[in-house]
């Protein structure tokens, strides 16, 4: 049987998504203490670096039963190719085509982050590194953040429905952020997908056009929209898109017409930090929460004004990491049986 796996929330009905985060809730609360994972294991990945993704995957499998091993292609596992074809007489030793199979042989789950080479977006957006371990694998794949964050996606769907209820027809305003150096746009392309899974009414605010998202998530964001009952509209207005937020999810990325070419980008990102979220923007709101995937950079990306606010729900959604990630492994194993 094909494993199934959780690349990307488009890939999972808003019920099965809903269902996931009804499994977290149960884990948050405590009222589940089974472990789903006893006697299996988890192989993590880390292309790049992390800090929440690797300690609530961890403690999420040891506290169901299972164990994870903690794998860094090009530390202390071999740097990896993920091209078929490609003459392997450079950096790596070990082919992915390889590793997926070897690693099915041991582990029953398989996690993988790595992030685009912020060289070539068209090729970037591929995501082959992830889609060549979902190939190959033979065990359930779980994206631990790559062009996309679906686990980050669910801690923050977790996190509105604990603090607004009902999502649907709800303003939320996904807004770029200033920061020194381009990011990734990952956790914006999945808060843009999850937002409009569940049915609000999105915002998208950035200082100008060349800001706007890959369009694969834009017309993906606009279908969900219209299937959901929400609806997704883009701003440049700070003010407009502001007023009568319910949430505001704040997050830095680079432009991609200039993706690789970031010193031509650097002017007009400078010119642009008056994006930062401080409290005048979140008086705005409709007494709105504030929530970010972490890290920020304070009084950068947000005044300490704002971290600190009681309407921060920052550390609540770091905090929902583990729970859905349990969620998550936990299905997948149910599934794979």
């Amino acid at each position: 049987m094909t494993p199934r796996h959780f690349l990307t929330t488009e890939d999972w009905s808003r019920q099965e998504l809903q269902a996931l985060l009804d499994r977290a809730r149960a884990f948050k609360q405590g009222a589940d203490s089974s472990r789903p994972m006893q006697g299996k294991s988890i192989a993590l990945l880390f292309f790049n670096p992390s800090l929440r993704t690797r300690t609530s995957f961890e403690l999420g499998a040891f506290q169901m039963g299972g164990h994870a091993v903690v794998l860094q292609p090009g530390k202390d596992a071999w740097p990896m190719e993920f091209e078929l074809g490609t003459v392997m007489d450079g950096e790596p030793e070990e082919h992915v085509k390889e590793a997926a199979q070897v690693l099915s042989r041991y582990c029953d789950l398989i996690a993988v982050r790595a992030f685009p080479k912020f060289q070539d977006w068209e090729q970037d957006r591929q995501d082959k590194m992830l889609a060549a371990f979902a190939r190959y694998a033979t065990v359930p794949v779980i994206n631990m953040e790559t062009i996309i964050h679906p686990c980050q996606e669910l801690a923050l769907m977790m996190n509105l429905q604990d603090r607004l209820g009902q999502p649907d027809k709800q303003k939320f305003v996904l807004t770029w952020t200033w920061h020194p150096r381009p990011l990734n746009t990952a956790v914006a392309n999945s808060a843009l997908l999850i937002a409009t899974k569940f049915g609000m009414d999105v915002t998208l605010l950035c200082p100008s056009p060349e800001y706007v998202l890959d369009q694969r998530f834009m017309q993906a964001g606009q279908a969900n929209a219209e299937r959901h009952g929400g609806s997704l509209r883009v701003s440049h207005d700070i003010e407009e898109a502001y007023k009568d937020a319910r949430f505001v999810y704040a997050k830095s990325w680079g432009a991609l017409p200039y993706f690789g070419r970031w010193d031509e980008e650097l002017p007009m990102r400078q010119a642009s930090r008056h994006f930062m979220v401080d409290g005048p923007k979140m008086a705005l709101t409709d007494d709105g929460l504030f929530s970010h995937c972490l890290p920020l950079r304070r009084n950068v990306k947000a005044t300490d004004e704002v971290m600190d606010a009681d309407y921060c729900v920052a550390i609540d959604e770091a905090e929902n990491r583990l729970h859905v990630q349990k969620a998550v492994m936990a299905t997948l194993l149910e599934n794979s049986n």
